[in-house]
C-alpha cells in the first residue's frame, strides 16, 4: 500500500475530487496548508502599497491506496489539477506498512 500526498491549488480541489470520484477513488483526507515553491510567493497591491506574500494557500490531499492504483491516481490529479503555471503543486508517494481500522479490528498489511 502507498500514501499519496498531493499539494494543489485550492481552486482546483473541486475538479480533482470530482475526477477521482468518477474513477472510484473516494476516500481522502483534505487539509488546508500554506507553502511556497519555485514561484517564491507573489506580490499584491493593497491600498496603494505593494505587499510580498511569501506563503501561499494550498490544499493537501492524502490518500492511502493499493500499489496498483498509484499511477492512475497520479495521472488523474495531474490532469484535473494542472493550470500550467508555477504553483500547480507536487505529488509525493510514501510506503505504508499497515492500516488499522478504528471502528473494527480490521488490519491491512
Amino acid at each position: 500500500m502507498k500514501m499519496i500526498q498531493a499539494i494543489i491549488r485550492p481552486e482546483k480541489l473541486d475538479s480533482v475530487k470530482k475526477a477521482l470520484d468518477e474513477k472510484g477513488f473516494i476516500a481522502m483526507t483534505i487539509i488546508d496548508v500554506k507553502g511556497r515553491g519555485e514561484q517564491k510567493g507573489i506580490t499584491l497591491e493593497y491600498r496603494g502599497k505593494k505587499i510580498e506574500v511569501d506563503s501561499l494557500p494550498k490544499v493537501k490531499i492524502e490518500m492511502v491506496v493499493e500499489d496498483k492504483d498509484v499511477e492512475t491516481i497520479i495521472s488523474i490529479i495531474r490532469e484535473s489539477g494542472r493550470t500550467g503555471k508555477f504553483g500547480d503543486g507536487k505529488i509525493f508517494v510514501l510506503p505504508i506498512d499497515m492500516v488499522a481500522k478504528v471502528r473494527t479490528d480490521e488490519v491491512w498489511k
